[in-house]
């Protein structure tokens, strides 16, 4: 699923990784490409490669930070930590994204299969839980605790109250002559949440030539989604402090009396412990153009039809978590033991365009349309979706010599997400890239792609109103990747 702590940390849509080697990592824009590096994002072109067999073995480590900033009234009542604004990091690695691509050519056949993390990508942990769970508890504690030390008075202050005119709860401002307030002073906990997310995908297919210029492909992608969400919250404890005033009431027997003090209780049984390991099995038919207009102009074409996946969860929760997880509005409701949650990769449209207008210098261009509003989703959320994602890309290449080829390329992601959408558990935002590298041909036989990108977002603010008061979510990512690739051909 697309959840905040492990959602794709790469270029794509919201369950779509489209970086798949280093030669992507040093110029995104692929897809008009006719190389064995580019089969992911233009397979048609494949058919173009020369006769024999060909290999790329590719590595990439992406390392992020999602930073979750979350404004709420009650988390001045925190005992660590008494600014009504909290920050909540998650931090984000994947040292190890491997793939790889083999193609066998022949005349005017193309055979290949490649293989990488598809969606997801690595692991993430914030070491602080999450803002929207530490708000829940917070405000729960705002509204029972107060509850449960009315329960503590003495049998005879109850009685006072009563009949001074305070009726059970003995809630401040009753009519009445007898007075009464409690209220919670401070609270602490401890909180934790991690993410862990892979959607590997294996694609087998083949190529064409239906003409000397234009080729087709016709593929599938098998994607097997394994996911872990493990977290907590514990050892939590509340403040409290309280006074009354019973006057006196002869003819009821009870003597004028008033008071106050202070209290701290320990929750155990507000405590909340989740595992859950979700698994899902999907299959995406893949259809492709090639047209090689001539030595200057290519010019590709692919769609990717969406995936259909239920993520089947296995999961293990304490009491308490089972409680949330049975409210349907909970967030925890997707974690529920045997639910099944769908999560559909969107269909893609990807179109490229490749321009050589000397033989040492190569311009790119490329887009991309996720249809996301047309998955669905656990929910019903694709119904929160105002529009489909839009990716625009530049690229561009130049032989400085025999041996190097230097490149760098920019893209620009939008997505369609409304405020309703997004929350702590899942959340994408806009963003642009930076890449680029180098290509050394090592010898006739051997290149070695060398890339480096780094992603810059748009970070967005989301304002949810509450009982206790507006939560305001500060959203922002930092994301770079490194890639290393070697090209062989036999």
């Amino acid at each position: 699923m697309a959840f905040a702590t492990v959602s794709s940390a790469f270029a794509g849509g919201l369950l779509t990784n489209t970086n798949q080697n280093a030669a992507f990592v040093r110029n995104f824009a692929q897809e008009g490409k006719i190389d064995l590096t580019s089969i992911y994002a233009n397979p048609a072109g494949g058919a173009f490669l020369e006769n024999g067999w060909h290999l790329s073995l590719n590595n990439q480590s992406a390392f992020q930070r999602r930073n979750i900033e979350t404004t709420f009234p009650l988390f001045q009542l925190n005992e660590e930590n008494h600014d009504k604004t909290h920050l909540f990091e998650g931090k984000a690695t994947a040292p190890a994204i491997p793939s790889f691509t083999v193609s066998y050519n022949r005349d005017k056949w193309s055979l290949s299969a490649h293989f990488a993390i598809s969606g997801g990508g690595g692991k993430c942990e914030f070491d602080r839980g999450l803002g929207s769970f530490e708000a829940l508890y917070s405000g729960r504690l705002f509204g029972e605790v107060p509850l449960a030390v009315n329960a503590k008075l003495p049998g005879q202050v109850k009685a006072g109250l009563i009949s001074a005119g305070v009726p059970e709860p003995y809630a401040t401002g009753l009519a009445g002559t007898g007075t009464y307030s409690s209220r919670l002073t401070g609270y602490d906990l401890d909180a934790y949440m991690r993410g862990r997310s892979y959607y590997f995908g294996l694609q087998i297919g083949g190529t064409y030539k239906i003409l000397d210029n234009l080729s087709a492909f016709v593929g599938i992608r098998g994607l097997y989604a394994s996911c872990n969400y493990n977290g907590y919250v514990q050892d939590i404890s509340a403040s409290y402090s309280y006074q009354y005033n019973v006057p006196a009431n002869p003819a009821a027997g009870f003597p004028g009396t008033s008071g106050s003090g202070n209290g701290r209780e320990s929750l155990s049984d507000y405590s909340l412990s989740l595992n859950c390991d979700q698994t899902g099995f999907g299959v995406t038919p893949i259809i492709g153009l090639d047209w090689k207009i001539n030595n200057h102009w290519n010019m590709s074409a692919k769609y990717e039809f969406c995936t259909k996946i239920n993520l089947k969860n296995k999961s293990e929760m304490n009491h308490f978590a089972q409680a949330q997880a049975a409210d349907p509005t909970s967030p925890l409701s997707q974690f529920k033991d045997g639910e099944k949650v769908r999560e559909d990769v969107p269909a893609l449209l990807a179109l490229g365009i490749e321009y050589s207008p000397i033989e040492k210098l190569r311009l790119d261009a490329a887009y991309h349309q996720f249809f996301d509003k047309d998955s669905k989703k656990y929910g019903g959320k694709q119904k929160l979706i105002d529009h489909n994602t839009h990716e625009f890309i530049l690229g561009a290449e130049y032989d400085l010599s025999k041996v190097v080829t230097i490149s760098g390329s920019w893209e620009i992601t939008r997505y369609g997400l409304n405020d309703a959408y997004m929350n702590d558990l899942s959340f994408n935002l806009s963003n642009y890239m930076f890449g680029g590298g180098v290509r050394v041909h090592a010898t006739k036989k051997l290149s070695i792609d060398l890339g480096y990108m780094c992603t810059f977002y748009n970070s967005r603010d989301v304002t949810t109103m509450t009982a206790a008061g507006p939560k305001v979510d500060h959203y922002d990512r930092k994301n770079h990747t490194f890639g290393i690739g070697f090209n062989i051909d036999f």
